[in-house]
């Protein structure tokens, strides 16, 4: 049928425009409209685009804000705790995995009361690793003192951001703010949306400036302690003050909800209840699956069932009493959690509704609890009339007859379960013996022989093909020609990325050895506790059994950026000196969530969070030396490698088994091109890698028993070339040639020489 575009349109008092975006890009279109003082982010999927639409409007002049990219998303909560003590507006985005990991932040940022906005673009929390939508990441915020708001479409996401600001800086309420959207769903859909025209309007709703009398860590005339030691008698009473101040909230939200509603014409009700006057049955949903169920209660309706649906727009404060007297005549209610609460016979919003119900009296109302849409499994009206089927069936037979149960899991067929598809590799096939390395008593230096690359091809790859890289990605070429270096056994582990995400869809693996996985941020440490648990049941003998006819060589892979917010733990790690080898594959980015920067990415390079434009020219800060890093932790060997120089790589992998066996911890950076990401050519790969070591930016050394030694030098074989050379053949670096941008690139340049001749200062004395 045709829409009538003046149907769709809302009226109210402010001029508005309509635009057709995503709710990633409106909760980025209100966020440039507030211009709030700082965001501090770090991407993970699916809200990246929150800080990639900023920072795109960022670099053509659309707003003020502060963009700062964390190592994580705990740092990233810390930031804008300490920006939001600071005294102005703060901002940030997540999903998942990062704000569990930012999650005990969250109750610092709201028991010192101190407001902001966050949007929770909610995914499936691992693990397994799934990166679709649900709401186990949204759960685990109910308890975190923050209010949170809904938001089933991108109108919501724009319209909750701005209400959400209001209702965080209202002095009766003073406590941070979530705004929660689907993943994948609402964050990524495209919809019109109608925004403010000016954003006059939107900071006359909000506010010039955050309300007076706020503290401040800023205002010199009135220090403050913020975060003091409490013992009970004050911390139950600072409790009690924020809890009052959460369900004021609610009150607060009512009331700006309805000015906004003056203004926009569009009204978000605490409740959405959709022809529930006189509903005997119902169904309760959260965002995005609250609006498809509307089609299922007009359909119903027409065959003369009396049906209607519930969704609230907020769920911290809870509105029990709301909640109670829309379902004080209905006869049976279905209610769909799209996260379990595992253990407590429902999801969180089911035992809530059941509270609300006791606690008001009714005991009549029957209680149907579903769990669906876990990992971002579609939910279709159909669905949603299975729902309404189960609620009318227990008004029809006065009980219910299932009162818990998961929705659309599917019953195990064990002629299904995953078999083996490739052999074991053989340890004979592993062990060629081509590779020597001998330890020199006198002197404690290692001598390593590897025979020619075409004599080592023989050896089986440790990844089998069929992995769903993007073409031309130089990752598997450069970890197979480490892993051709190292003999025998391996155990792997893969820390969240490109490298992992490309080779384990379930139920089918590239992996031909034993892999493990864990996220990002702890990677280091979960091998260290597999090493050690080797070490100690070997010692036991427990091993025996396995006829283990040499030690692993235990791996850990890691890149797109997770050497980031994975140092923490590597650190660690190498202090302890575990026997292990760190391997990092860097390119440059977070390429696993778009091609954001990270802190290897080079100073002036284009990435999805340092865009080109007239007020920005690409990262504003220099890369991390990650190496030198790892070198001060004083670990046995520490190198660099690249596939361009496949002997030298070979090499160090021998060397890097050695150490890792016998003495401790190993780390190990190998530079792979990018080719989607860094905008270069597929045929171009090997030359821009090895131009990269040619021009010194990435130079091939190793740190050995704490002494440095320039493996490839080019300039002692004529063959050092400008840093140009190597920028030009890549899309992401080639505006740097340009001349509005000769500032930058000569600072890089400068960089690049300081580091070189630092290097060579350390070849050449060992005491550096």
């Amino acid at each position: 049928m045709a829409m009538n575009i003046d149907k769709e349109l809302s009226k109210g008092t402010v001029e508005q425009r309509m635009v057709y975006e995503s709710g990633n890009e409106m909760a980025a279109y209100a966020a440039h409209q507030i211009n709030y003082h700082i965001m501090g982010y770090f991407p993970i999927s699916p809200s990246t685009e929150v800080a990639q639409f900023l920072d795109l409007m960022k670099a053509n002049g659309q707003h003020d804000i502060k963009l700062i990219p964390a190592d994580g998303e705990h740092s990233s909560a810390g930031i804008c705790y300490g920006a939001s003590a600071a005294g102005g507006r703060v901002f940030n985005a997540t999903s998942a995995n990062g704000y569990l990991y930012m999650l005990e932040q969250m109750p610092v940022q709201s028991g010192t009361r101190f407001p902001m906005v966050m949007n929770l673009v909610c995914r499936s929390v691992s693990g397994p690793l799934d990166i679709h939508g649900d709401h186990s990441d949204l759960y685990f915020a109910l308890n975190t003192g923050w209010p949170i708001l809904l938001c089933r479409d991108p109108q919501a996401v724009y319209d909750m951001n701005i209400m959400a600001l209001k209702l965080a800086e209202h002095p009766e309420v003073r406590l941070p703010v979530l705004v929660a959207s689907d993943g994948y769903f609402t964050s990524h859909q495209k919809r019109r949306v109608q925004t403010f025209a000016h954003r006059e309007d939107v900071l006359k709703f909000i506010g010039e400036q955050p309300p007076e009398g706020f503290p401040d860590v800023l205002d010199r005339n009135n220090p403050i302690t913020v975060g003091p030691y409490m013992n009970e008698p004050d911390f139950i009473n600072n409790r009690y003050q924020q809890s009052e101040a959460m369900y004021r909230a609610g009150e607060i939200y009512d009331e700006i909800r309805k000015e906004y509603a003056v203004l926009t014409g569009r009204d978000y009700p605490i409740l959405d209840l959709y022809r529930m006057e006189d509903a005997e049955v119902a169904v309760f949903l959260l965002n995005s699956a609250s609006e498809i169920i509307k089609d299922v209660v007009d359909d119903l309706r027409a065959k003369g069932i009396k049906a209607g649906s519930i969704s609230p727009n907020m769920i911290r404060p809870f509105p029990q009493k709301q909640i109670a007297e829309a379902l004080k005549n209905v006869k049976a209610i279905t209610v769909g959690d799209r996260a379990d609460s595992y253990g407590a016979y429902g999801g969180n919003m089911t035992n809530e509704i059941k509270a609300a119900l006791q606690t008001y009296g009714n005991k009549d109302t029957l209680v149907i609890s579903r769990i669906y849409g876990l990992g971002g499994k579609d939910f279709y009206a159909e669905d949603g009339l299975h729902f309404f089927e189960l609620a009318i069936d227990a008004m029809n037979k006065g009980y219910v007859e299932k009162p818990f149960d998961y929705y659309g899991h599917t019953p195990g067929d064990p002629d299904k379960a995953p078999k083996r598809v490739i052999e074991p590799l053989k340890y004979e096939d592993l062990k060629t013996g081509l590779i020597r390395v001998q330890k020199d008593e006198e002197t404690g230096e290692l001598n390593v022989r590897v025979p020619p690359i075409r004599q080592l091809m023989n050896k089986p790859k440790r990844l089998a093909p069929g992995h769903g890289a993007c073409p031309g990605c130089g990752i598997f070429s450069g970890l197979e020609l480490f892993f051709k270096g190292i003999e025998g056994d391996i155990v792997a582990l893969y820390q969240t990325g490109c490298a992992m995400v490309v080779t384990t869809g379930y139920p089918y693996s590239s992996h031909k050895a034993t892999y493990i996985h864990n996220l990002f941020q702890n990677g280091a440490a979960t091998l260290s506790g597999v090493v050690e648990m080797f070490l100690e049941r070997k010692r036991r003998g427990e091993l025996d059994k396995y006829g283990l006819k040499d030690d692993f060589t235990f791996v850990m892979i890691t890149g797109d950026g997770g050497m980031d917010i994975g140092m923490g733990a590597a650190i660690g790690s190498a202090l302890r000196n575990h026997k292990m080898i760190i391997l990092e594959y860097d390119n440059e980015g977070y390429m696993n969530t778009g091609a954001q920067l990270s802190y290897s990415t080079p100073l002036g390079h284009r990435t999805s969070t340092s865009n080109i434009g007239k007020y920005q020219g690409g990262k504003t800060f220099h890369h991390k030396d990650t190496p030198r890093i790892m070198a001060a932790t004083n670990i046995p060997y520490v190198f660099t490698g690249s596939e361009a120089f496949p002997q030298d790589l070979l090499k160090k992998a021998a060397k890097a088994q050695y150490y890792a066996q016998n003495e401790g911890l190993v780390y190990g950076k190998i530079l792979i091109t990018c080719p989607l990401n860094w905008l270069s050519e597929e045929k171009l790969g090997q030359k821009i890698i090895e131009d990269a070591v040619n021009s010194c930016f990435f130079p091939l050394y190793e740190v050995e028993k704490g002494k440095t030694k320039i493996t490839y030098n080019p300039e002692d074989r004529g063959k050092r070339i400008p840093l140009t050379d190597w920028l030009k053949n890549m899309g992401k670096t080639r505006h740097l040639t340009r001349p509005e941008y000769a500032e930058a690139l000569k600072e890089f340049e400068e960089e690049v020489e300081r580091r070189w001749m630092r290097l060579k200062a350390k070849h050449e004395n060992p005491y550096l």
